[in-house]
C-alpha cells in the first residue's frame, strides 16, 4: 500500500535526532582543554522582543540571552568587536545550547588557536512547543525579526560592537540551522557571513513515517483528536513532551490562525487527510522551496559555509541546498564530516565555526 506523504516539517526534526533525551543532553565529542587559555566572560541578560509582543501563544516577550565576551573586552575599553549570533536547535534553549557546544571552553579554545576575538551571543527562542522555528507568526510572535532586529539592536546599544553587517555573523544548528538559512536569506542587510550547521526542515515534504498509509492516517487523526481536546497551548504541550510537540511547533509557526482558539493554528490534515491549503503554508516556509527568491541576497554575503555529519539524515537536503547555491553561482563551502547529528557540534564550533568568522568578518570599524 502506498505510503501517505505529509508536508510536516516537524517529522524532519524528530527524525534527525535519536530522541528527546539525546537532544536535551547531547553527548558531543568535546575538544581537549587548551592549557593556559585566557578566559572569556559570560553575561546572562534579558532582551525585550518588540517583535514578539501580542503573540497569541502567550510565549515570553522578555527573552533570556547569553553573551560571551572575549578575554580582552574588560581591559581594552576602546576596542570594538564583531558579533556572532548562534541559534540553538529544537527542544533546547540557550542554556542547554551552551552545554551542547561547550561554551565558553570552545570559544576560549578557538581564540587560543588563532581565531580573532569576537563577541558570541546565544538568544533563547524556545517556545511552549519547544521551538519557534525562527519564523514570523501571529501565534508564536515574529522570531525572525526578534533575532535580526531586536537582539542585534540591543547588542549594538549596550556592548562595544562594530555595528555594521560586515561585522556580524549568523550561525545555527538543526532548527537553528533552519533559522540561519531563513533569516540569512532575508536579512543580508543585517549579517555579513553565514554558517549553517546540520539544518533541519529544508524540504517541503517529509514522509508520514514508517508503515502503510492507514497507519499514517491513524497517527494524524490521533494528533487531531489531541488538538481538539486541548484547552490551552500549555495543556497540549503537557500532553506532548519533547519531540511530541514538534508538529505543533511547526503548525504554530507556519500555519497560524488567529480565528482558531485556543491554540491559534491549523494542522495540515483533517480526518487524517492532507489539506492542500494548509500544506501549501508549510511548503511556503521550506528553504528549498523559497531559496530561488533570495539568490540576490545570498550573493551579498562575504562568505557562506554549511556542514553536516555523514550519519545525519539531514545531509541529503543540505546537499540539495548546496547544489542550488552552486547552480546559481553563490559561492559557498560545504562539508560532510564524520559524525551524527550532534556528535561533533562542539568540535565544529571551536575548530570550524569560529575560524570561519575570524576569516570572514570585518574586525575594524571602517569596514564596509
Amino acid at each position: 500500500m502506498k505510503r501517505m506523504r505529509w508536508f510536516l516539517a516537524g517529522a524532519v526534526i524528530a527524525a534527525s535526532v535519536p530522541s528527546p533525551v539525546a537532544s536535551c543532553q547531547a553527548q558531543t565529542n568535546v575538544p581537549a582543554v587548551i592549557p593556559g587559555v585566557k578566559p572569556a566572560s559570560v553575561e546572562h541578560i534579558k532582551i525585550h522582543g518588540a517583535a514578539l509582543e501580542g503573540n497569541l501563544e502567550g510565549d515570553a516577550v522578555d527573552r533570556d540571552v547569553i553573551v560571551f565576551l572575549p578575554p580582552s573586552y574588560a581591559k581594552e575599553k576602546k576596542r570594538r568587536y564583531p558579533v556572532v549570533y548562534a541559534l540553538h536547535g529544537y527542544s533546547i534553549g540557550a542554556e542547554q545550547w551552551t552545554h551542547e557546544i561547550h561554551v565558553p571552553q570552545t570559544i576560549e579554545g578557538g581564540f587560543a588557536q588563532g581565531a580573532q576575538e569576537m563577541i558570541v551571543v546565544l538568544p533563547d527562542s524556545k517556545t511552549i512547543y519547544n521551538g519557534s522555528m525562527y519564523s514570523s507568526s501571529a501565534t508564536t510572535g515574529d522570531f525572525e525579526d526578534y533575532i535580526a532586529h531586536d537582539v542585534v539592536a540591543y547588542m549594538d546599544a549596550h556592548y562595544r560592537t562594530i555595528p555594521n553587517r560586515s561585522s556580524r555573523g549568523l550561525v545555527g544548528h538543526s532548527m537553528g540551522g533552519y533559522g540561519a538559512s531563513r533569516i540569512g536569506m532575508k536579512h543580508p542587510d543585517v549579517f555579513g557571513a553565514l554558517y549553517i550547521m546540520s539544518p533541519c526542515c529544508l524540504s517541503p515534504m517529509a514522509g508520514g513515517g514508517p508503515g502503510p498509509a492507514d497507519q499514517a492516517k491513524e497517527r494524524a487523526m490521533a494528533s487531531e483528536k489531541k488538538v481538539a481536546a486541548a484547552r490551552s497551548p500549555a495543556d497540549l504541550a503537557a500532553q506532548s513532551p519533547g519531540f511530541g510537540s514538534a508538529q505543533y511547533a511547526t503548525a504554530a509557526a507556519w500555519a497560524p490562525n488567529p480565528k482558531n482558539p485556543p491554540l491559534y493554528f491549523d494542522l495540515p490534515t483533517k480526518d487524517g487527510v492532507p489539506q492542500p491549503e494548509i500544506v501549501a503554508k508549510f511548503t511556503a516556509n521550506a528553504p528549498l522551496a523559497f531559496v530561488d527568491q533570495y539568490i540576490g541576497n545570498l550573493k551579498q554575503y562575504r562568505a557562506i559555509a554549511m556542514d553536516v555529519g555523514d550519519q545525519d539524515g539531514l545531509r541529503v537536503d543540505a546537499a540539495k541546498l548546496h547544489e542550488i547555491l552552486d547552480n546559481y553561482g553563490v559561492v559557498n563551502a560545504f562539508e560532510i564530516y564524520s559524525g551524527t547529528h550532534i556528535s561533533a557540534v562542539a568540535d565544529r564550533f571551536q575548530n570550524h565555526v569560529l575560524p570561519f568568522f575570524s576569516k570572514n568578518l570585518c574586525f575594524t570599524a571602517g569596514c564596509k
